[in-house]
């Protein structure tokens, strides 16, 4: 029985017991005790933003990866990857409460093309990794909440049968096709999810080209959007070049990375940017990197790369 069946069955609707979640989560449900990130985004960041405000609208893209339970083994908020349906849930409900509406990348990247403000607040959903948990616990909350979103597929761990990505279930190409027809977008996270680059030219041509064929082969649909595995090395220009241009070989239209930031018109539409989100995302700190008040971050990240840092 798949996920629309359930919602009509007799034993009761799936999305009853994954998508009507309490407003109000106690702190302690965020997972977030004192963080000077938090701290410094809400109350230094986000009140300069209002006072700076920009008269082009930016567009957040929120990056999310699991959603289900911490399972323990990341103890820092800012390299968790996993995000509680009840704060799932919670962060959908904010996006429509501020008046949010889904765009696709293919579109936000269009925007930036022709440098067109958008009329309305907009914000893209991804997820990266392709886990299990998106078909069981994202979906229907997304489907109540009316949000769209773009999944991301490491295709190695993607099969007939269910297979797993770092001991996590993830999807299997029956329950990506049944998403896709519920217009869920997809795009390539690579083949093995490897370091790119570490890899030699041809190497990194052959994951982006046999990850994207694949995909369009079981969905028989282009795929244009691409998402880079682990942290984008920005500073490393000549690497940027070349990825640029076999993504653009490979027949990508656009990508994102774990850059920090809002998208915006000078932004590169093969490396936009993201917010990441998950479970320590109380209200007001899910709110303050919607308004670009987590922004802030990306100088940090950045130094942090120059200095030949991870992130």
């Amino acid at each position: 029985m798949t996920v629309f069946e359930q919602r009509f069955s007799n034993s009761g609707p799936l999305i009853t017991a994954n998508a009507m979640r309490p407003a109000n989560l106690s702190q302690a449900q965020y997972g977030s005790s004192f963080r000077m990130d938090r701290l410094a985004s809400i109350r230094l960041f986000q009140p300069l933003n209002g006072l700076t405000r920009r008269s082009l609208r930016r567009v957040p893209v929120l990056m999310y990866h699991r959603i289900g339970l911490d399972d323990g083994r990341v103890k820092h908020p800012y390299y968790r990857i996993d995000t509680h349906p009840d704060i799932f849930a919670d962060h959908l409900r904010i996006l429509k409460e501020e008046g949010y509406k889904s765009i696709g990348l293919t579109d936000l990247a269009r925007l930036i093309r022709t440098a067109i403000q958008p009329g309305e607040k907009l914000v893209a959903i991804t997820f990266d990794d392709g886990y299990r948990d998106f078909y069981t616990e994202a979906f229907p909350l997304l489907e109540q909440y009316g949000f769209s979103a773009t999944v991301f597929l490491p295709t190695a761990y993607i099969g007939k049968r269910t297979q797993t990505f770092k001991s996590v279930d993830c999807l299997a190409w029956n329950e990506i096709q049944e998403l896709h027809r519920a217009n869920i977008d997809f795009g390539s996270h690579t083949v093995t999810h490897p370091q790119l680059r570490t890899l030699t030219t041809k190497d990194v041509e052959t994951e982006l080209r046999v990850s994207k064929e694949m995909i369009e082969h079981e969905l028989g649909h282009a795929v244009e959007s691409f998402s880079y595995p682990y942290a984008f090395p920005e500073t490393d220009r000549i690497f940027k070049h070349e990825l640029r241009e076999i993504l653009q070989e490979t027949g990508y239209q656009n990508g994102v990375s774990t850059v920090v930031g809002m998208v915006h018109r000078g932004s590169d539409i093969f490396f936009m940017e993201r917010l990441p989100v998950n479970s320590c995302d109380d209200p007001d700190f899910f709110r303050a990197k919607l308004e670009g008040a987590y922004d802030w971050i990306h100088c940090l990240q950045r130094v942090r790369k120059l200095m030949g840092g991870v992130r």
